[in-house]
């Protein structure tokens, strides 16, 4: 039977039955596999998202720049054109569009210490673009877990990347020419600014483009593996780092004399160590288990509370508007936080995984991705019908450009992207230990309230103790905007519905929504929302409610260096408000702890929202 996920306390038990045949490959694909009970969720049918007034995320999209933007993409003529008018005469369709390579420019990357390079990642203009067909094929293919792949599966592995490696300098499926491409569509190469769009580079994160682009990314770097070694069925691995056995960066990727080794990553981090999905820069002092706990909750979080699209693949970003308008949850964390723990401390830029231009050189980054990629899979599998991709017409015709095996330059569109079995590939099936890590209040079986105390010991949580004293210390403070995050900051934040239906409980999500969030790109930059946490000396972790979640950058530059990050974040409470037993009061008290970039952040408000998208 399949495993659901309870929205009540009651902790879920996880059957150990083998999966359905009908999500397996057949007999002999499954040799590259190491034998291991894989957990069984069945993939259920898509339920059809409601179409919404286009505007995906209320007046945080943006909203004041509509009528300009407007006006320039009617300027644009032939290039978004008038056929693309609908009923509202106000309305125009306006889809992120294909770079034009001919006006990609050099990467701008400045940091600090290291000051300011110039680094040259664009791709070569080869031919003109063709529009993407969906590949055939007779079976599909499955992308294997890494720590579980056979001899024979990493041989040809190791193979295919060699090839690629060895690969001219100039064909665009030469290893750093793929890894080019995740510099130039993420570290500001393009500038859209000859298209009549001023000052508005394209930019990949910080929005709903974010898994759409890398599960593009990612197939068209699989196809060209495939080909190098003649086998069309070729998958690549995926780090499963959601799992404790996954928990390390896989063996296959930690030989020096391997293809798929990169000595530009953290020393401290080399197995056995595990990866730590709330990684903020510095080591914590954390136990196996409660690390291990840690990470699971956390994913709990991420993958079972966040239900709407805006919340899980992040915020509209159409033409015109100006980029980065807010990531979605597993963007923001833990996929942030994983480029951050492989990436060199060492090194000027923390290459390669710890900075934008340089993550696609690390062969591992690939794996990571792959396992993001499964992760929307899944997201889409679990029970919720509000578990649906955009709709929004402007989302699904955005596009981008891939060289893809055969050296062809491909337009691609994010509707082609939408099912990875129509694409030709799937993912093996392992255990999701995650789902049975719901976070629990401070003091289990009872809500907190605004009062509420607790006296639990440390349980290895180590230089948590002085964030715990720098929060117990902070005064409230309510209504004054903007916020720096040089210290521990405690507001009052008001509740617009003091109580909801039932029905209004299952159409619409209480949501904390943080605007304006500015900062400089280059920094690392990570802080902490705690809500109605009065804890005296526990510091509070991913598996306490209380903890309503993080914002993350990973540090990355524009076309234009100086300009600041301008993003929201908004997180899901309703869930947090049951738990703690507090949905009837009329205010919440927020805590803003800085774990990282202390001091080089401000918000603009914080308000309470519900969203039903």
């Amino acid at each position: 039977m399949a495993s659901t996920v309870s929205s009540s306390s009651t902790p879920i038990t996880l059957p150990n039955s083998s999966i359905q045949t009908s999500f397996l490959p057949k007999t002999s694909q499954l040799s590259i596999f190491k034998k291991k009970k894989p957990f069984n969720f069945v993939s259920k049918k898509l339920v059809s998202c409601k179409a919404s007034n286009g505007d995906q995320n209320n007046e945080l999209s943006s909203s004041s720049n509509r009528f300009d933007r407007r006006d320039v993409l009617l300027g644009l003529g032939g290039l978004y054109g008038a056929t693309n008018l609908v009923s509202d005469p106000f309305a125009v369709a306006a889809p992120v569009a294909a770079p034009d390579l001919d006006l990609c420019e050099r990467s701008t990357v400045t940091s600090k210490s290291a000051g300011t390079i110039k680094v040259a990642c664009c791709p070569p203009k080869l031919k003109d673009a063709i529009d993407f067909k969906p590949p055939s094929f007779s079976k599909i293919r499955y992308r294997p877990a890494a720590h579980l792949v056979d001899r024979h599966y990493l041989d040809k592995f190791t193979r295919a990347m060699e090839l690629m490696k060895g690969l001219p300098e100039d064909d665009p499926r030469n290893f750093m020419q793929q890894a080019n491409v995740h510099c130039a569509y993420c570290n500001g190469a393009y500038d859209n600014s000859a298209l009549g769009l001023p000052n508005q580079e394209l930019q990949v994160h910080f929005s709903w483009l974010f898994f759409p682009f890398h599960r593009l990314y990612l197939y068209f770097y699989e196809r060209i593996l495939g080909k190098l070694i003649g086998d069309p069925d070729f998958a690549m691995p995926f780090w499963n780092w959601d799992s404790p056995d996954g928990m390390l960066i896989p063996e296959i990727y930690v030989d020096p004399n391997s293809p798929l080794y990169d000595e530009k990553r953290n020393v401290n981090h080399q197995p056995p160590n595990m990866v730590d999905l709330d990684f903020a820069g510095e080591e914590e002092e954390l136990s196996k288990s409660d690390l291990i706990k840690s990470n699971l909750s956390l994913m709990y979080r991420q993958m079972v509370r966040n239900r709407t699209a805006t919340l899980f693949h992040g915020f509209a970003y159409r033409a015109g508007d100006k980029p980065s308008p807010g990531q979605g949850a597993i963007e923001n964390n833990p996929h942030t936080a994983i480029h951050r723990w492989v990436g060199d401390q060492r090194q000027p830029y923390k290459e390669d995984m710890g900075n934008f231009y340089s993550a696609g050189r690390d062969p591992l980054f690939y794996a990571h991705h792959s396992n993001i990629d499964r992760l929307w899979n899944i997201w889409k599998s679990l029970p919720g019908k509000k578990r649906c991709d955009f709709p929004d017409t402007d989302w699904l015709d955005s596009s981008f450009l891939f060289y893809d095996e055969n050296a062809d330059l491909v337009r691609v569109k994010v509707r082609d992207a939408l099912e990875t079995t129509t694409l030709g590939y799937d993912y093996q099936r392992v255990d999701l230990p995650w789902l049975r890590y719901k976070p629990t209040p401070r003091r289990p079986g009872q809500g907190r309230g605004r009062h509420g105390h607790s006296h639990d010991h440390d349980h290895g949580r180590g230089r948590g103790r002085a964030v715990a004293a720098e929060t117990n210390n902070a005064a409230i403070i309510r209504n004054v905007y903007p916020v720096v995050l040089d210290k521990v900051v405690r507001i009052e934040v008001p509740r617009p519905k003091k109580y909801r239906t039932r029905l209004e409980k299952e159409e619409e999500e209480e949501v904390l929504v943080f605007q304006n969030i500015q900062l400089n790109r280059d920094v690392a930059v990570k802080f902490d929302v705690y809500i109605n946490d009065e804890d005296d000396e526990t510091p509070t972790r991913p598996e306490d409610s209380e903890f309503a979640g993080s914002f993350t950058n990973l540090p990355h530059n524009n076309h234009h260096p100086g300009v600041k990050l301008d993003t929201n974040m908004t997180l899901p409470i309703s869930d947090l408000l049951e738990d703690l037993d507090v949905e009837g009061d009329d205010n919440i008290v927020v805590t803003l702890v800085p774990k990282e970039g202390k001091g080089l952040v401000s918000i603009g408000n914080i308000k309470i929202d519900y969203i039903r998208d």
